[in-house]
Order: structure tokens, then C-alpha cells, then sequence
């Protein structure tokens, strides 16, 4: 149950990142960032890691027979689907990868495009579609954080509307 949730998640966190656009001739593609990085976009650059997820409101994600509802969801979450990174680099390409450093992991969900950081706004453009996610970054600038709304099943098939926190730092 935690695994479906997590790749629904994931997808869903893919997707609130990327948007798609459309015209009335059929869909027209998002252009990629190009150009050189701004001072303020060169401390995204390098691998930033998933450390945290958060939610709002406590959640039982876990199918243990236990009613141990928390909202600190990262810990309910197997080591795989901790497991989450992304990577800006310099030529403003990323990639976005799930279950990249894992031991046996059975799944492995990349995304990749091109970025651009307006104040603290990103923008993601990954296959034809752009979104712009609003990150909070923390006082070294060594982590960042972004929030969403989901619609989350707990294990019970309860769906609970809460926001959920997503923190990443970068590693060294």
C-alpha cells in the first residue's frame, strides 16, 4: 500500500511540478531554458536530496495493524521510496530521480528537462509541459522546501485532504 501510494505521490509530484499547455492546432511544447545561470540560480546547482515529508495533518500510511497516524509521512516510507533526488546542473538541464541510490529497488522513476530559478520561483520544463513551484529556501541556502496540496488514501481508505511538505538538501 505504501508503494502505490508513494509512486502515485511521486507521479503526482512529477506532475504538480509540470503542467501542460495547449493551443487550438493540437499541443505545443513548453520552449526549454537556455542561457547562461544568474548568481542567485548558481546555488541550485548540484544534488539535492529528499529528507522530509511532511503533512499537515497526521496520516496513516503504514499497513502494520497499528493505528500509528504521524505526520512525519518520510518515516513511513520505505528506504526506496525515500529515496529521491534532484540534480541542477550548470547548462540548466536536471533530472529528477526516484530509487537512484536504494538497495534493490525494483522501480526507478527519472524525469529530465531544463530549469530556470526566478526569485524563489522554479520552473520546470520536462517533457513538452512547464510548472513553477515556489521554494523556501533555509538561511545557508543549503536546503530547500516546497509545498503541495494532495488528496492522501491513509491506509484505511480514508482520503484526507492536507498539505504536504517536501525538503531537499544539498549534498556536499
Amino acid at each position: 500500500m505504501k508503494r502505490m501510494f508513494f509512486n502515485a505521490l511521486s507521479m503526482v509530484s512529477i506532475s504538480a511540478i509540470l503542467v501542460s499547455c495547449s493551443s487550438d492546432e493540437g499541443p505545443e511544447c513548453a520552449p526549454d531554458f537556455t542561457g547562461d545561470l544568474t548568481t542567485t540560480e548558481e546555488i541550485l546547482v548540484g544534488e539535492w536530496i529528499l529528507t522530509g515529508i511532511e503533512a499537515a495533518k497526521e496520516l496513516d500510511l503504514t499497513d502494520d495493524d497499528t493505528d500509528n497516524a504521524s505526520t512525519d509521512l518520510f518515516e513511513q516510507y520505505e528506504e526506496c521510496a525515500r529515496d529521491a533526488a534532484y540534480t541542477f546542473d550548470s547548462d540548466r538541464t536536471f533530472a529528477y530521480e526516484i530509487g537512484k541510490y536504494g538497495e534493490d529497488c525494483d522501480y526507478v522513476v527519472p524525469s529530465t528537462g531544463t530549469w530556470e530559478l526566478t526569485s524563489q520561483n522554479l520552473s520546470l520544463v520536462s517533457s513538452c509541459t512547464m510548472q513553477t513551484t515556489n521554494l523556501e529556501f533555509n538561511e545557508d541556502l543549503t536546503a530547500f522546501t516546497f509545498s503541495e496540496i494532495y488528496n492522501v488514501t491513509e491506509v484505511t481508505g480514508t482520503v484526507v485532504q492536507t498539505r504536504i511538505d517536501f525538503t531537499y538538501i544539498l549534498t556536499p
